[in-house]
Protein backbone atom coordinates (compact mmCIF):
# COMPACT_ATOMS: atom_id res chain seq x y z
CA UNK A 1 0.00 0.00 0.00
CA UNK A 2 1.33 3.45 -0.95
CA UNK A 3 0.50 6.12 1.63
CA UNK A 4 0.72 9.76 0.56
CA UNK A 5 2.85 12.02 2.72
CA UNK A 6 0.74 14.32 4.89
CA UNK A 7 0.62 17.87 3.60
CA UNK A 8 -1.41 20.90 4.62
CA UNK A 9 -2.26 23.75 2.27
CA UNK A 10 -2.22 27.30 3.61
CA UNK A 11 -5.10 29.65 2.77
CA UNK A 12 -5.83 33.25 3.67
CA UNK A 13 -9.13 34.01 5.37
CA UNK A 14 -10.99 36.61 3.32
CA UNK A 15 -14.46 36.74 4.84
CA UNK A 16 -15.90 35.93 8.24
CA UNK A 17 -19.40 34.63 7.52
CA UNK A 18 -20.92 33.58 10.84
CA UNK A 19 -20.01 32.14 14.24
CA UNK A 20 -20.84 28.51 14.89
CA UNK A 21 -21.79 28.67 18.53
CA UNK A 22 -20.93 25.12 19.49
CA UNK A 23 -19.24 24.51 22.84
CA UNK A 24 -16.80 27.02 24.19
CA UNK A 25 -14.42 27.30 21.25
CA UNK A 26 -16.67 29.49 19.04
CA UNK A 27 -15.51 28.26 15.61
CA UNK A 28 -16.73 30.16 12.58
CA UNK A 29 -17.82 29.65 9.02
CA UNK A 30 -15.41 31.61 6.83
CA UNK A 31 -14.39 31.97 3.19
CA UNK A 32 -10.77 31.77 2.06
CA UNK A 33 -8.87 33.09 -0.92
CA UNK A 34 -9.21 29.74 -2.74
CA UNK A 35 -12.97 30.32 -3.02
CA UNK A 36 -13.95 27.57 -0.59
CA UNK A 37 -15.76 27.81 2.72
CA UNK A 38 -14.21 26.43 5.89
CA UNK A 39 -15.02 25.81 9.51
CA UNK A 40 -12.36 27.94 11.16
CA UNK A 41 -10.84 26.93 14.51
CA UNK A 42 -9.14 29.78 16.35
CA UNK A 43 -5.83 29.62 18.18
CA UNK A 44 -7.09 32.36 20.51
CA UNK A 45 -10.01 30.36 21.92
CA UNK A 46 -10.47 27.78 24.65
CA UNK A 47 -7.31 25.74 25.11
CA UNK A 48 -5.53 27.81 22.46
CA UNK A 49 -3.10 26.23 20.02
CA UNK A 50 -3.05 22.91 21.90
CA UNK A 51 -6.60 22.23 20.72
CA UNK A 52 -5.50 22.96 17.15
CA UNK A 53 -2.51 20.63 17.54
CA UNK A 54 -4.76 17.81 18.77
CA UNK A 55 -7.20 18.44 15.93
CA UNK A 56 -4.42 18.39 13.35
CA UNK A 57 -2.74 15.24 14.66
CA UNK A 58 -5.99 13.35 15.21
CA UNK A 59 -7.38 14.34 11.84
CA UNK A 60 -4.30 13.41 9.84
CA UNK A 61 -3.94 10.06 11.62
CA UNK A 62 -7.58 9.36 10.74
CA UNK A 63 -6.85 10.21 7.11
CA UNK A 64 -3.86 7.84 6.93
CA UNK A 65 -6.03 5.09 8.39
CA UNK A 66 -8.54 5.57 5.58
CA UNK A 67 -11.30 7.24 7.58
CA UNK A 68 -13.23 10.10 6.03
CA UNK A 69 -12.34 13.56 7.31
CA UNK A 70 -12.75 16.95 5.60
CA UNK A 71 -9.52 18.47 4.31
CA UNK A 72 -7.59 20.32 6.99
CA UNK A 73 -5.76 23.52 6.06
CA UNK A 74 -3.72 26.15 7.81
CA UNK A 75 -5.72 29.36 7.72
CA UNK A 76 -3.90 32.67 7.95
CA UNK A 77 -5.74 35.51 9.69
CA UNK A 78 -4.44 38.99 8.86
CA UNK A 79 -3.95 41.44 11.73
CA UNK A 80 -6.53 43.79 10.22
CA UNK A 81 -9.16 41.08 9.98
CA UNK A 82 -12.24 41.53 12.13
CA UNK A 83 -11.72 45.16 13.08
CA UNK A 84 -15.21 45.98 11.85
CA UNK A 85 -16.84 43.10 13.76
CA UNK A 86 -19.55 44.50 16.05
CA UNK A 87 -19.56 41.64 18.56
CA UNK A 88 -16.82 42.40 21.09
CA UNK A 89 -16.36 38.75 22.04
CA UNK A 90 -15.83 37.76 18.42
CA UNK A 91 -13.60 40.78 17.76
CA UNK A 92 -11.36 39.83 20.71
CA UNK A 93 -11.24 36.25 19.44
CA UNK A 94 -10.23 37.36 15.95
CA UNK A 95 -7.57 39.77 17.17
CA UNK A 96 -6.19 37.11 19.51
CA UNK A 97 -5.94 34.63 16.64
CA UNK A 98 -3.77 36.55 14.20
CA UNK A 99 -1.46 34.34 12.18
CA UNK A 100 -1.99 30.66 11.46
CA UNK A 101 -5.15 28.91 12.60
CA UNK A 102 -6.69 25.57 11.60
CA UNK A 103 -9.69 25.09 9.34
CA UNK A 104 -11.54 22.18 7.82
CA UNK A 105 -13.44 22.13 4.56
CA UNK A 106 -17.10 22.97 5.08
CA UNK A 107 -19.36 20.07 4.09
CA UNK A 108 -22.41 21.94 2.87
CA UNK A 109 -25.63 20.11 3.61
CA UNK A 110 -24.08 17.65 6.05
CA UNK A 111 -26.18 16.56 9.03
CA UNK A 112 -25.10 15.49 12.50
CA UNK A 113 -24.70 11.73 12.89
CA UNK A 114 -27.55 10.24 14.91
CA UNK A 115 -26.84 6.71 16.23
CA UNK A 116 -30.57 6.06 16.55
CA UNK A 117 -31.14 6.74 12.86
CA UNK A 118 -27.93 5.42 11.28
CA UNK A 119 -26.40 1.99 11.85
CA UNK A 120 -22.62 1.74 11.56
CA UNK A 121 -20.92 -1.51 10.57
CA UNK A 122 -18.87 -3.39 13.15
CA UNK A 123 -15.72 -2.75 11.14
CA UNK A 124 -16.18 1.02 10.83
CA UNK A 125 -17.28 1.32 14.47
CA UNK A 126 -14.20 -0.61 15.57
CA UNK A 127 -11.92 1.55 13.44
CA UNK A 128 -13.29 4.78 14.92
CA UNK A 129 -13.22 3.47 18.50
CA UNK A 130 -9.61 2.32 17.99
CA UNK A 131 -8.62 5.74 16.64
CA UNK A 132 -10.23 7.59 19.53
CA UNK A 133 -8.71 5.27 22.13
CA UNK A 134 -5.31 5.72 20.48
CA UNK A 135 -5.41 9.53 20.50
CA UNK A 136 -7.39 9.64 23.77
CA UNK A 137 -10.32 11.55 22.29
CA UNK A 138 -12.85 12.27 25.05
CA UNK A 139 -15.40 13.86 22.74
CA UNK A 140 -17.21 11.23 20.65
CA UNK A 141 -20.15 10.49 22.91
CA UNK A 142 -23.93 10.28 22.56
CA UNK A 143 -24.06 13.88 23.78
CA UNK A 144 -21.63 15.12 21.15
CA UNK A 145 -20.82 12.61 18.41
CA UNK A 146 -18.53 14.87 16.34
CA UNK A 147 -19.49 12.94 13.23
CA UNK A 148 -21.42 14.05 10.17
CA UNK A 149 -23.39 12.28 7.47
CA UNK A 150 -22.52 13.73 4.06
CA UNK A 151 -23.01 12.08 0.70
CA UNK A 152 -24.46 9.06 2.55
CA UNK A 153 -21.05 8.52 4.19
CA UNK A 154 -19.81 9.01 7.73
CA UNK A 155 -17.27 11.82 8.23
CA UNK A 156 -15.23 12.55 11.34
CA UNK A 157 -14.73 16.08 12.64
CA UNK A 158 -13.17 17.83 15.63
CA UNK A 159 -10.39 15.98 17.44
CA UNK A 160 -9.42 19.01 19.52
CA UNK A 161 -10.21 17.25 22.82
CA UNK A 162 -7.64 14.54 22.11
CA UNK A 163 -4.11 14.13 23.50
CA UNK A 164 -5.10 15.69 26.80
CA UNK A 165 -1.70 14.79 28.30
CA UNK A 166 -0.35 17.99 26.73
CA UNK A 167 -2.38 20.21 29.05
CA UNK A 168 -0.24 19.14 32.01
CA UNK A 169 2.86 18.25 29.94
CA UNK A 170 4.21 15.90 32.61
CA UNK A 171 4.67 12.12 32.84
CA UNK A 172 3.86 11.61 29.16
CA UNK A 173 5.58 8.19 29.09
CA UNK A 174 3.17 6.63 31.59
CA UNK A 175 0.18 8.32 29.97
CA UNK A 176 1.22 6.89 26.60
CA UNK A 177 1.07 3.37 28.05
CA UNK A 178 -2.18 3.87 29.93
CA UNK A 179 -5.63 2.51 29.00
CA UNK A 180 -8.28 4.97 27.88
CA UNK A 181 -10.97 4.50 30.51
CA UNK A 182 -13.32 7.07 28.99
CA UNK A 183 -13.79 4.78 26.00
CA UNK A 184 -16.76 3.42 27.97
CA UNK A 185 -18.70 6.54 26.88
CA UNK A 186 -17.91 6.18 23.16
CA UNK A 187 -21.03 6.40 21.02
CA UNK A 188 -19.92 3.54 18.73
CA UNK A 189 -18.53 1.18 21.36
CA UNK A 190 -21.58 -1.17 21.33
CA UNK A 191 -20.96 -1.89 17.62
CA UNK A 192 -17.15 -2.18 17.91
CA UNK A 193 -16.88 -5.97 17.80
CA UNK A 194 -13.72 -6.18 15.67
CA UNK A 195 -11.21 -4.28 17.77
CA UNK A 196 -8.53 -6.99 17.71
CA UNK A 197 -8.69 -7.25 13.92
CA UNK A 198 -8.53 -3.48 13.55
CA UNK A 199 -5.63 -3.28 15.98
CA UNK A 200 -3.64 -5.69 13.84
CA UNK A 201 -4.43 -3.94 10.55
CA UNK A 202 -3.93 -0.40 11.82
CA UNK A 203 -0.56 -1.24 13.39
CA UNK A 204 0.53 -2.46 9.96
CA UNK A 205 -0.53 0.83 8.37
CA UNK A 206 0.87 3.32 10.88
CA UNK A 207 4.65 3.65 10.97
CA UNK A 208 6.97 5.69 13.16
CA UNK A 209 7.93 7.84 10.17
CA UNK A 210 4.29 8.57 9.33
CA UNK A 211 3.60 9.71 12.88
CA UNK A 212 6.73 11.87 12.85
CA UNK A 213 5.69 13.40 9.52
CA UNK A 214 2.27 14.32 10.90
CA UNK A 215 3.81 15.91 14.01
CA UNK A 216 6.21 17.84 11.75
CA UNK A 217 3.19 19.68 10.28
CA UNK A 218 2.66 21.61 13.54
CA UNK A 219 3.63 25.27 12.94
CA UNK A 220 6.37 26.68 15.17
CA UNK A 221 4.17 29.49 16.47
CA UNK A 222 1.70 26.94 17.89
CA UNK A 223 4.54 25.65 20.05
CA UNK A 224 5.45 28.80 21.95
CA UNK A 225 3.94 27.89 25.31
CA UNK A 226 4.03 29.95 28.45
CA UNK A 227 5.93 28.17 31.20
CA UNK A 228 7.48 25.59 28.86
CA UNK A 229 11.17 25.95 28.11
CA UNK A 230 11.47 23.34 25.34
CA UNK A 231 12.05 24.46 21.77
CA UNK A 232 9.36 23.76 19.15
CA UNK A 233 11.45 20.89 17.84
CA UNK A 234 11.78 19.37 21.31
CA UNK A 235 8.02 19.64 21.83
CA UNK A 236 7.43 17.88 18.49
CA UNK A 237 9.74 15.09 19.62
CA UNK A 238 7.58 14.57 22.72
CA UNK A 239 4.40 14.35 20.63
CA UNK A 240 6.03 11.87 18.24
CA UNK A 241 7.43 9.78 21.09
CA UNK A 242 4.05 9.74 22.82
CA UNK A 243 2.30 8.47 19.70
CA UNK A 244 4.96 5.88 18.87
CA UNK A 245 4.99 4.58 22.45
CA UNK A 246 1.20 4.44 22.59
CA UNK A 247 1.02 2.53 19.31
CA UNK A 248 3.46 -0.06 20.63
CA UNK A 249 1.26 -0.56 23.69
CA UNK A 250 -2.05 -0.54 21.80
CA UNK A 251 -3.13 -3.83 23.36
CA UNK A 252 -3.62 -1.92 26.62
CA UNK A 253 -6.29 0.42 25.28
CA UNK A 254 -7.82 -2.26 23.08
CA UNK A 255 -8.31 -4.52 26.10
CA UNK A 256 -9.86 -1.60 28.02
CA UNK A 257 -12.35 -1.03 25.20
CA UNK A 258 -13.21 -4.72 24.99
CA UNK A 259 -13.80 -4.87 28.75
CA UNK A 260 -15.99 -1.76 28.56
CA UNK A 261 -18.20 -3.46 25.94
Amino acid sequence: MIIAQPNLRTVNVMRYIAPLREGGSLPALAEADDGFKYVLKFRGSGHGPKALIADLIGGEIARILGLRIPELVLANLDEAFGQTEADEEIQDLLQGSQGLNLALHFLSGAITFDPVVTTVSALLASQIVWLDAFIMNVDRTFRNTNMLMWGKELWLIDHGASLYFHHSWVDWENQAKSPFKLVKDHVLLPQAALLENVNTSFKEILTDDQLKNIVALIPDDWLQWEGVEETPEAIREVYASFLITRLRHSETFVKEAQNAR
